[in-house]
């Protein structure tokens, strides 16, 4: 993916529910248009994030595997 991430937040190697707790808490200092950039190594993520994105109004806009984790994009 081509987006320029205002915010990488790393929580590989954590696993649920702490990605999506740690994805929440950074959110809560970003501006609305800003994108987020979250890696993470839990699958589960995959799912939790785009649910919380759209129960909070944000736009997911996609994931990529990368080598043992994931890249996942949020705009504010």
């Amino acid at each position: 993916m081509d987006l320029k991430p205002d915010y990488t937040l790393d929580v590989r190697g954590l696993s649920c529910p702490m990605p999506l707790l740690k994805t929440k808490k950074a959110i809560q200092d970003m501006k609305k248009g800003q994108i987020i950039e979250v890696f993470s190594s839990d699958p589960g993520t995959k799912n939790d994030i785009p649910a919380f994105a759209k129960r909070a109004n944000h736009d997911f806009l996609g994931f990529e595997e990368t080598d043992g984790y994931t890249k996942l994009y949020l705009r504010i």
